[in-house]
């Protein structure tokens, strides 16, 4: 079983949903602090995480413009979410004594720092761990492309997309028993087969810049420190 880190640095793409627990909205204080705990882990490893959290448990943007709200102010909202979520799982992991920076695409400095790529990089070598709030700052794009985005600007070695599902299914495991999961899979057959992973156009940025992306349960404990250790957790997609 290997005891050092198989990467050097890597992005966490966490949902805002991963911070309800077992809630319908909101977040639950227990689920963060688990959460962080195990990102402690790996921090502890050596290992450089920098992490970019969703807003779904707290604002849809997509939801909200289906039912006739402006898609850009729709969006908007959604990256306000996501800022709450950064501070919250902030919180959580400087009580579990570990360093965190909120670095925000969207300025607000009286809550966090605007991101700024070298900065970033350097509050990574100082062993800090970096939570990407607010996307990409610009509405019509997912927290998915926002983490593929950063995971290439901080030249990070693996995406570690945590989920509630031990990997990429060839359907939704929860409402079809009989889907079964790859072990490794390509971007290609990801998009051809129109997989829930991440969506096409974070997909896309991952291919073009070979950029791994390993799904794995967040809620086993345990998985996280696993998968930076390079052993087999979840699915990989890669070339």
């Amino acid at each position: 079983m290997p005891s050092s880190p198989a990467y050097r640095r890597i992005l966490l793409k966490l949902s805002g949903e991963a911070l309800m627990g077992e809630h319908n909205y909101g977040i639950d204080p227990a689920v963060t602090s688990q959460i962080a705990t195990d990102i402690g882990e790996i921090q502890s490893l050596g290992v450089q995480t920098a992490i970019v959290i969703g807003g779904g448990n707290i604002f849809r943007g997509l939801a909200a413009s289906a039912r006739g709200m402006d898609r850009a102010t729709a969006d908007y909202m959604g990256m306000l979410a996501t800022v709450m979520n950064a501070l919250a799982l902030q919180d959580a992991l400087e009580h579990c004594g570990v360093t965190t920076r909120v670095l925000t695409a969207i300025e607000m400095r009286a809550v966090a720092e605007p991101f700024i790529r070298r900065r970033a990089i350097r509050h990574l070598e100082k062993g800090r761990v970096v939570v990407f709030a607010a996307g990409t700052g610009n509405p019509y794009f997912t927290t998915d492309t926002a983490a593929a985005l950063r995971a290439m600007e901080i030249k990070a070695e693996v995406i570690l997309k945590g989920t509630k599902v031990d990997g990429v299914y060839t359907a939704d495991p929860m409402t079809h028993p009989e889907a079964t999961r790859f072990e490794e899979i390509t971007y290609l057959q990801v998009l051809e087969q129109g997989l829930q992973v991440m969506d096409a156009t974070a997909i896309s940025l991952c291919m073009d810049n070979r950029l791994p992306i390993i799904v794995f349960n967040l809620r086993t404990k345990g998985n996280l420190r696993r998968a930076a250790l390079g052993e087999t957790v979840g699915s990989i997609v890669r070339v």
